[in-house]
């Protein structure tokens, strides 16, 4: 091994950390206050005057994004740099030295277990954490995902696009547990596509917040299901944090009689089988198939598959009704059935303030009932005038899921900003659609209070646009009617092909 061949290879890490921090737009003061070094190290670092070292490379990497490149260049600079010193100077491997920026979590331990019964398959996830860094978590990121068929993408899009994997099937539910008991923990949607959701997990619950603090441990465990109808034959782990044992159990009918196998891929390596054996085991009427690993690299994805020798042939998946379907089977009106040009009437407050509570009761329990059938990502709205209710009042629920509905009883629009936005719309009436429909960036509305005052708030970008569209339902105006003349409404698997 030559010296030349250890600059060569440190070299080319700097010639990769500089590539993608200028196609990233970024100083070099600027990427190194981004990764927590001094404003200097970059500079350094890409002037060959320090070497890289393991935390700056993996900082680099997820600050960069750098598809795993950065790691792998530096990798091969660390092999030969190691092959050079003296076996007995040589730094002892330390898998879980670094901690990712901002985290410092580790996951002592992950058991993941998939067990298909009555046609569904129902996901359990525990995972021990511990919080090795400096800061107190007060939330954990996890994903779900699901593709049909996984081999034949364009086929799996379709399916999902027309059959989308929604909260109400998946009765996600997260539990942190403490000692012998197990306490609920809150959670908050991401991200909610058609075959994938983001979810973060909060230390947090009705009796209020448990932060996992530095030095701290916790399990964690949330479970949810999908039928078989949308989930394909395939199982997948990607370790994202630094992990010491990862361990994966299919429980599986024996009257399908299943085979299961097993791939691994990484940043830096080709998909091949995985280093050590799933296990399997017969227990009556039901296999069991058993797959670990200890100290699995950052990035790599473990895929356990199978097919079953018993499987009846496939037969055409029956098909769901429509959203706008589903929403009108619990109440809400379509688009004809409300009367145009008609406002609704007020409440006359503080003397019917009962009654207005009762509505506003029965439109947020429906708009919860919608959320489960039907989810608008930027956020919902219903008008008491939807429901057949001939009342002023209106409920809002923000695109944050977090937030408190906003409700809004006897609402007038008093003043709106000049400046307009034209973006696709969504009604639940026709859930099925969108619609493009210029709105107002910001509007300001005058509404009552319970004892009958009056009260005005202004509403900026998507809640101005969600405010704007119920109340247009309150005043007995179509959204439609908003539309450019001769613009169609599109097909919401157009929308969604068009943003994908």
């Amino acid at each position: 091994m030559t010296t030349s061949s250890l600059e060569r290879a440190a070299d080319s890490f700097a010639a990769e950390l500089a590539r993608h921090r200028t196609g990233r737009g970024l100083t070099k003061k600027q990427l190194a206050t981004m990764m927590g070094f001094d404003p200097s190290y970059v500079s350094h670092v890409e002037g060959r005057r320090h070497r890289p070292t393991e935390d700056f490379a993996r900082r680099a990497e997820a600050v960069l994004d750098a598809g795993g490149v950065i790691w792998q260049r530096f990798r091969e600079y660390d092999q030969l740099r190691q092959a050079r010193t003296a076996p007995g100077q040589r730094e002892p491997a330390s898998p879980g030295r670094w901690l990712p920026p901002g985290t410092g979590l580790v996951v002592e331990r992950e058991t993941a277990t998939l067990t298909l019964v009555d046609g569904t398959y129902r996901c359990v996830i525990r995972r021990r954490l511990h919080n090795a860094g400096t800061e107190p978590v007060t939330r954990y990121l996890v994903r779900v995902a699901v593709d049909r068929w996984p081999d034949d993408p364009g086929r799996s899009n379709r399916h999902h696009r027309e059959h989308p994997l929604t909260f109400a099937e998946l009765r996600f539910r997260a539990v942190h547990h403490d000692g012998g008991a197990r306490e609920p923990m809150h959670w908050r949607v991401r991200h909610d596509r058609d075959a994938y959701k983001e979810i973060w997990l909060l230390f947090e619950n009705a009796d209020g917040p448990f932060p996992l603090h530095p030095g701290e441990r916790a399990e964690v465990e949330y479970a949810y299901r999908v039928g078989r109808v949308k989930w394909g034959p395939w199982f997948q782990r990607a370790v994202r944090l630094p992990t010491r044992h990862l361990a994966v159990r299919l429980d599986l009918p024996a009257a399908l009689d299943p085979r299961v196998w097993g791939v691994e891929t990484s940043l830096s390596a080709d998909e091949g089988p995985l280093r050590t054996p799933v296990r399997r085991h017969d227990r009556g009427d039901r296999v069991v198939f058993d797959w670990s690993t200890d100290d699995p690299p950052l990035n790599t994805r473990f895929r356990l598959q199978w097919r079953f020798r018993q499987e009846p042939a496939e037969t055409t998946t029956p098909v769901p009704p429509r959203a706008a379907d589903r929403l009108r089977a619990l109440g809400v009106l379509p688009p004809d059935a409300t009367p145009p040009g008609r406002p609704a009437r007020p409440f006359d407050l503080p003397r019917e303030a009962t009654a207005a509570r009762e509505v506003v009761g029965r439109l947020t329990e429906l708009l919860a009932q919608a959320d489960e059938v039907h989810t608008f990502s930027p956020g919902m709205g219903l008008a008491a005038p939807q429901l057949g209710l001939d009342a002023a009042v209106a409920v809002i629920r923000p695109a944050d899921r977090a937030a408190p509905p906003v409700v809004l009883v006897n609402p007038r629009l008093v003043s709106e900003s000049p400046e307009t936005v034209e973006q696709y719309e969504g009604c639940l009436a026709a859930a099925d659609h969108r619609g493009l429909v210029p709105r107002p960036l910001r509007v300001d509305v005058e509404h009552a209070r319970w004892d009958g005052s009056r009260m005005i708030t202004s509403f900026a970008y998507g809640m101005a646009r969600l405010v704007a569209h119920e109340i247009d339902h309150l005043d007995g105006r179509a959204w439609t009617d908003r539309m450019a003349p001769g613009v169609p409404l599109v097909p919401v698997e157009e929308y969604r092909d068009s943003n994908a």
